[in-house]
């Protein structure tokens, strides 16, 4: 595809408390750029199955969900919103019984295909010169030729220190243990921990929040200057 054609393609990969949807949306706030959340729509899709009162489980009942799953999702970093049909479940696919089976969800290689496409679709029609794209597996599976690929990585001690700082209602105990829980979990689907070939890693483990854009940023305008 030609890199005229399209908005420039920011890929940001990372484990769960990496930051990547917060950093991503400031990077994407500051370059002027749309941002996208793929992790949504896998949450969407885990709302969608669940109000159609199906078993999360069956990975045949979960694909034939898709013809009945009707999802948009807000591309500017300051209006986000997540809809499918007419209802806003921006922030009902947050709920902890969402969380219990979006993993599940992913793991039906017709959900990952079927979204895959959707994912493509939408960040190759945001009207911004550029679009940061941010979720598991974008660097590797969805958009393995964008022109921009980071894997936004930090220790587990610092993602845990963050994740709990970000939920104030639960102990660092159970905080942690659900960050284990998911890395487990995403692990079995696909490779994160570590960069693929072209893929830039940027470890925030000892950066604030802003260094973390500003390092995110350098790395963008750096392969911006280089095409």
């Amino acid at each position: 595809m030609s890199k005229h054609s399209y908005p420039l393609f920011v890929a940001i990969d990372g484990p769960a408390g990496s930051g990547k949807s917060s950093v991503s949306r400031a990077v994407a706030r500051k370059l002027g750029y749309g941002y996208l959340d793929t992790g949504a729509a896998y949450r969407a899709l885990a709302w969608h199955v669940l109000a159609q009162h199906i078993d999360a489980q069956d990975a045949d009942a979960v694909a034939g969900a898709l013809d009945t799953f009707d999802y948009t999702i807000g591309t500017e970093p300051d209006a986000y919103f997540v809809r499918v049909g007419q209802t806003d479940v921006t922030d009902a696919i947050r709920e902890p019984q969402i969380s219990a089976v979006v993993s599940a969800i992913a793991r039906v290689p017709a959900v990952r295909t079927h979204l895959t496409e959707l994912f493509r679709t939408i960040a190759r029609a945001v009207p911004q010169p550029g679009v940061v794209v941010e979720g598991r597996d974008i660097t590797t599976v969805v958009a393995p030729e964008a022109e921009v690929r980071i894997l936004l990585t930090a220790t587990e001690e610092a993602r845990m220190a963050r994740r709990s700082a970000e939920i104030s209602t639960q102990s660092a105990h159970t905080v942690a243990e659900q960050l284990r829980s998911r890395d487990r979990a995403d692990s079995q689907v696909v490779e994160f921990m570590s960069a693929a070939d072209g893929v830039t890693t940027v470890d925030s483990t000892h950066l604030d929040f802003d260094q973390t854009i500003d390092a995110v940023v350098e790395v963008i305008n750096t392969a911006r200057n280089s095409q």
